[in-house]
């Protein structure tokens, strides 16, 4: 029984970090496209009712939920997060955009690539088949969620790990799954090859990037 309703305390949890960004952030996998995604049932902030009126947020508040959105979106810690973002603004100056190299940058992480590739459902569950050493990269063992993937990375899953339920289906699943141009995927052999740099425009994100760097400006 505690068991449930830790479980139920952790959806429940996730659940809440989109209905307050008010958008979907797939933190849920499967669930966030199926009729139980709370965005759906309840597509307002928690402790609020539908039709109470919506305050108005500060410049601040907007520069907050968007930071939180994006963070949220690639299931980062504060820490992690703000890591990226600077060093993004570090480079302003130095690269054509620092906006697009952040996106590049949270882009290529490995977990984030494992997801794209459709062989998890949520960053949280690549992260953990990385951490738990499923996969390769260019035939070694890889299980670090940051690692930054390159271009002509190659990723397969471990053949001693195909065998289990989480990878069985997965040819059947994906058989009409069309990964980012920047991604390609042999259902055949169960490999992955990042054929170049992301496209930002295939990033579908949802949030402002400058007004995430206004809030770090600060």
């Amino acid at each position: 029984m505690r068991r449930l309703v830790k479980i139920f305390v952790v959806v429940n949890n996730k659940c809440k970090i989109c209905r307050r960004a008010g958008v979907k952030l797939f933190l849920k996998g499967e669930r966030c496209f199926s009729p139980k995604c709370a965005m759906i049932k309840k597509p307002y902030s928690p402790g609020r009712k539908l039709k109470r009126k919506v305050r108005t947020l500060s410049e601040y508040g907007k520069e907050l939920k968007e930071k939180q959105k994006l963070k949220n979106w690639y299931n980062l810690s504060e820490e992690q997060f703000s890591k990226y973002v600077k060093k993004a603004l570090g480079k302003r100056g130095k690269v054509e955009d620092a906006g697009t190299f952040l996106i590049k940058e949270l882009e290529s992480r490995f977990d984030n690539v494992i997801f794209k590739l459709g062989w998890a459902s949520s960053h949280s569950q690549a992260r953990q088949m990385i951490s738990h050493k499923h996969f390769l990269v260019n035939g070694k063992i890889v299980n670090i969620p940051s690692y930054s993937l390159k271009k002509g990375d190659k990723i397969i899953i471990r053949p001693s790990s195909l065998k289990l339920n989480i990878f069985q289906n997965l040819p059947t699943t994906l058989k009409k799954y069309q990964p980012p141009s920047w991604l390609e995927l042999n259902l055949e052999r169960m490999e992955g090859k990042v054929k170049e740099e992301p496209l930002v425009e295939e990033s579908d994100l949802p949030a402002e990037i400058s007004i995430i760097f206004e809030y770090y400006s600060r």
